[in-house]
């Protein structure tokens, strides 16, 4: 049980203010569908920390920390101005309208990339390592994802008539930025990313 609270806590700390929290934010936002949003967010994180654990190691090894630092940097740019294209989505009227299936299969394809190279992915991957039980640590991780995002999808769902998606997106293209910026610049290198 040491491995799932520990790796609770490290990924509910590690995801505070994280890019996937900004996606949950605009998804709840944008669908206005808090139940399928956390569906997809639960689905989206168990498979990818599930992945993470078991190839973690082997991506590592298939490239040394300064070339993935800068893949990781340069697909923050990229992410950056993707969120700053605007899509069809950002043109309709009424999102609440979008149905159920359509949500939960848009937050759990959008959460499952966005966790890619992620930090907390990479905790997922130290704490498999590092803990016998990799399942525990899967769903000590989940958890911890779940503990931190649940909460923005229902704030951002409350808010989701007030708030402009042009200065959201706005927002999270710059956080990419400075995200890209730090990781080239060697940001988290003693991390291991």
């Amino acid at each position: 049980m040491e491995s799932f609270f520990i790796s609770t806590g490290v990924v509910a700390l590690a995801e505070m203010g994280d890019k996937t929290q900004l996606l949950a934010l605009i998804l709840a936002t944008r669908f206005k569908k808090p139940v399928p949003i956390i569906l997809g967010i639960f689905l989206a994180t168990i498979l990818n920390h599930a992945v993470a654990g078991a190839v973690g190691s082997w991506l590592s090894s298939l490239a040394g920390p300064e070339t993935l630092r800068w893949i990781l940097g340069i697909s923050f740019l990229a992410m950056a101005i993707w969120v700053m294209i605007p899509d069809k989505m950002d043109d309709d009227e009424d999102m609440s309208a979008t149905r159920y299936g359509s949500v939960l299969m848009a937050t759990l394809v959008a959460f499952f990339l966005a966790e890619m190279g992620d930090k907390t992915q990479v905790a997922t991957v130290a704490l498999a390592a590092h803990y016998s039980s990799v399942v525990w640590v899967v769903l000590g991780t989940t958890f911890g994802m779940m503990l931190a995002n649940v909460p923005v999808v229902f704030i951002g769902n409350k808010l989701a008539d007030k708030i402009p998606m042009k200065i959201v997106h706005g927002v999270v293209a710059a956080l990419f930025v400075m995200l890209a910026i730090s990781t080239l610049l060697g940001a988290g290198a003693g991390f291991g990313f």
